[in-house]
């Protein structure tokens, strides 16, 4: 048992070295950052490898590729297994901790994370936007796409209306319809997800303002945003939707409302009144 699991977590590794003498240069630079830092890769996109190597995104592309991969992801999955294997290994030596402490630790940490990480200049511009804008639209697929939702229902309990859309379909035809005067919120933990990231390119080609609220500074996300949010609460890849990264975006999304509920306190008592009387009779 114990030799295979040290066996599995020695696989990307193992990998990586056989496939050394046919990397070029640049290739090796990736190859040396993943050897010495494996579990921060974990976090990483694709631009922050490629700079940690000091090449271009393309390069980690083509390693990944070199050392049978699909792709990134595909890569970090794997990656992750091989951590896991080894973490489960670290368990049985050593026996379980408490669970329900280190979850409660961990909860702390990424709302305390995610508070440093936030600028009240980038907040207050964000909610300057957000209160201006004609239509406002959240975009996210999986579980960002229902964080989508909960930031709709939340918006609208203070007289707000926001839609969510979490189908890229839907999402496209929306963004080929936007103006100038409308605004879009981008939910990625990555800042890589294709879908969103094509979606939220129409939106901005046709003079929508994106507003990211992402994991990641330098990621494909941030490039395409007229503002970013930074949240915390990182996900492994094996982790996908886990509630540290989700409670981030909540954090965020309900610092956006109160700042909005600010800028009109009467209103936001009377809207959070009416709203609250229309759905009070059907609590049993």
């Amino acid at each position: 048992m114990t030799q295979s699991v040290l066996s599995n977590h020695l696989k990307i590794k193992t990998m990586i070295n056989s496939y050394s003498d046919s990397f070029t240069k640049a290739e090796l630079k990736v190859a040396n950052v993943v050897n010495e830092r494996t579990e921060e890769i974990l976090y990483f996109s694709v631009t922050e490898l490629a700079e940690a190597a000091s090449v271009a995104d393309a390069t980690v592309l083509r390693f990944c590729r070199k050392i049978r991969f699909k792709g990134y992801q595909d890569f970090k999955l794997a990656l992750a297994q091989d951590l896991s294997a080894q973490k489960q290994f670290n368990v049985e030596e050593t026996g379980a901790d408490d669970y329900i402490s280190h979850f409660f630790q961990n909860i702390h940490y990424t709302i305390e994370e995610c508070k440093n990480l936030i600028t009240k200049e980038v907040l207050d511009e964000a909610i300057a936007i957000i209160s201006e804008a004609k239509s406002l639209y959240f975009f996210g697929v999986g579980t960002s796409g229902i964080t989508a939702l909960d930031a709709k229902s939340r918006l609208m309990r203070i007289g707000k209306r926001a839609d969510a859309i979490s189908d890229p379909h839907f999402q496209s035809m929306l963004a080929a319809t936007l103006t100038e005067k409308d605004v879009v919120i981008g939910l990625s933990v990555s800042g890589s997800t294709k879908d969103i990231i094509d979606s939220l390119t129409f939106a901005k080609n046709n003079g929508a303002k994106i507003i990211a609220i992402t994991n990641y500074a330098k990621s494909p996300i941030t490039k395409i945003a007229d503002l970013v949010l930074l949240t915390s609460g990182k996900e492994l890849p094996l982790e996908g939707g886990s509630i540290f990264a989700k409670m981030s975006q909540l954090f965020i999304i309900d610092l956006i409302c109160i700042g909005l509920g600010i800028q009109d306190e009467e209103k936001t008592k009377r809207m959070k009144e009416k709203t609250a009387k229309a759905v009070i009779n059907k609590i049993l």
